[in-house]
């Protein structure tokens, strides 16, 4: 008896460890986007501007410092005030006065 073929090739699984911010596009969105290139020199950071949002993300972990938010605006920043443009985000989060961190405890 011939086994039918269902023509779905794919994996049943993705393997997805992926972090990072989705935020709303415009000027924090892209000092975010500079901050996590610089805070992150070991990692490939990938940025999806998708028009309404951007997607700012690397595997396993990114920190992104205040200090380096304050340099790309020009202006000093406060890291509470990311939440307003945070639209969503991928991974755990680690929100303090001086960074915001995206990251897994367990990978896939």
């Amino acid at each position: 008896m011939d086994q039918e073929k269902t023509g779905n090739d794919a994996s049943p699984h993705r393997v997805n460890n992926t972090v990072g911010p989705i935020l709303r596009r415009g000027e924090l969105a892209r000092a975010v986007a500079e901050a996590a290139v610089l805070d992150n020199p070991d990692k490939e950071i990938r940025v999806d501007d998708k028009v309404a949002y951007v997607r700012v993300e690397s595997e396993s972990e990114m920190v992104i410092r205040r200090s380096t938010i304050e340099d790309m605006l020009g202006r000093p920043f406060r890291m509470r005030d990311i939440e307003v443009d945070l639209s969503s985000f991928a991974g755990r989060i680690e929100i303090s006065s001086e960074h915001i961190r995206f990251y897994y405890s367990r990978h896939l």
